[in-house]
Order: C-alpha cells, then sequence, then structure tokens
C-alpha cells in the first residue's frame, strides 16, 4: 500500500497533504493572527510568552524560528537581542510577517522560505530552534525533528509549543464543543473561511499525545526533554537538547 497521512480526519497522499496545507495557510495568512486572538480569546498571547521566557534567547544567539511565518516568535526573541531567522513554508505567512516587521521598525530579522523537512541551512548552524503551533501540520513530523537536530550546534536547545489533548475532566468535554462546532463559524464571519479552521481542529485532534510526541523528540536524538502542560495539556511546551 501507498504510503498515507492525516489531513484532519482524512487520509492522504503526503504530496497531496502538503499542497493542501499550502493552501490552507495561504487563505488565511491575512486573518491569521485576528483569529487566533478570537479562538482563544487572547490567550495564545500569554503561551508564546511564556514560551519565549523557556527559551531564554540570548544577545548575539543563532536562533532559527521555523513555521513562524507572522513573526509572533520571533518579535518576542528579537526583543532579547537574538538573531532570529523566520522560515516558514508558506510565502503568504512571510509576507504578512515582513509586513509587521516593517510596521514595527524591525529590520534585524532573516526571513526565509523552507521546508521544514529538508532545511537549505548547514548543520550546527543554531543554538536554539523553535517552532510554535506549526508542527502539528508538517507532512512527515519525524523528518523535520531530524533537519531541527542537525541544525543545531551541540550543546543546542529545541522548543515546540502545540496543541495537545487537555486531561483536565469536564474541561475537555467543552473544548471539543467548542472547537468542532463554534471554531469554523468564527473563522467563517472573520476570515470568509470555515473549511480552513475547520481542517485546523481536526490536525490537532490527529496530533500524537504529548507522551507520544515526547518520544518522537527523543527519537531524533534530542536528550532531556521536558513536557510542559499548559490548561491541562490543551497546549504544550516541548523542549530537549542536542549534546
Amino acid at each position: 500500500m501507498s504510503e498515507s497521512v492525516s489531513f484532519g480526519y482524512e487520509e492522504v497522499s503526503p504530496e497531496e497533504k502538503t499542497a493542501r496545507v499550502g493552501e490552507v495557510f495561504s487563505n488565511v495568512a491575512k486573518k491569521y493572527d485576528v483569529m487566533n486572538d478570537a479562538m482563544s480569546v487572547g490567550m495564545h498571547r500569554l503561551w508564546k510568552d511564556k514560551f519565549v521566557r523557556r527559551v531564554k534567547p540570548q544577545p548575539g544567539e543563532e536562533i532559527l524560528d521555523m513555521a513562524g511565518g507572522t513573526g509572533d516568535i520571533a518579535f518576542r526573541m528579537e526583543a532579547c537581542g537574538a538573531k532570529v531567522t523566520v522560515s516558514d513554508i508558506n510565502q503568504d505567512m512571510l509576507d504578512v510577517g515582513i509586513e509587521r516587521a516593517m510596521e514595527r521598525g524591525i529590520d534585524t530579522l532573516v526571513w526565509s522560505r523552507q521546508n521544514a523537512e529538508e532545511l537549505a541551512f548547514p548543520s550546527r548552524t543554531y543554538d536554539a530552534y523553535t517552532i510554535a503551533f506549526g508542527i502539528r501540520n508538517v507532512t512527515r513530523i519525524d523528518k523535520a525533528l531530524a533537519e531541527a537536530h542537525r541544525v543545531l550546534k551541540f550543546g543546542g536547545r529545541f522548543f515546540c509549543l502545540e496543541f495537545s489533548t487537555t486531561e483536565w475532566p469536564g474541561f475537555k468535554e467543552v473544548y471539543d464543543l467548542y472547537s468542532h462546532k463554534l471554531v469554523p463559524q468564527i473563522g467563517k464571519a472573520i476570515a470568509h473561511d470555515a473549511d480552513s479552521y475547520r481542517y485546523l481542529i481536526e490536525s490537532i485532534r490527529r496530533f500524537p499525545p504529548m507522551p507520544e510526541f515526547e518520544q518522537m523528540i527523543r527519537d531524533a536524538g534530542f536528550v532531556r526533554t521536558r513536557v510542559e502542560p499548559i490548561l491541562g495539556g490543551l497546549v504544550a511546551i516541548h523542549s530537549g537538547w542536542k549534546i
């Protein structure tokens, strides 16, 4: 049988997933940050602040922010003095980030269109690798993790912020109802696109549970891995070291 991967609740070929995910993010790029505020009631800002505090970017450090198109994580790390390369497979998302950087007067970021599974950067280039709310949209997650490990220097650190599955009784059921029933309608009202947001919610449901994803990070070669659940695991910060 030919290889298949999940696109939301569908099983498709890897090539079709890559193409369809690209369409999703091209469709939502202009309204991506507005929708994040609407869907999370602004909490995504607090999650990202906490994430960057865990990364602890230092002045002069070389950091690769993968799937960071709109710049949310990069802007926070650049303010700490880090030298950040923002990479994304989707040019529309990068264009939004570049425009936002110009509006803020930030001209120190490097913007680079890259596929997380096949990075063009040399091995042992970066002090840290970050990816926020992007790993679940990668077609072959294991390849992306292997590439993250490759481009990190020895002693480099990996940090991933991603939705997971909350383990809080009661809250899980409420969130499932909200995400499946209301989020696509919010997407339709704000971004005029219910289908893209239906996929984004389905992709969360298909993402590996926290222990399984942590094992994938270990399998890629990282050590001293750690998982920090937020809201019982609705969101989680995963981390590891390359030694």
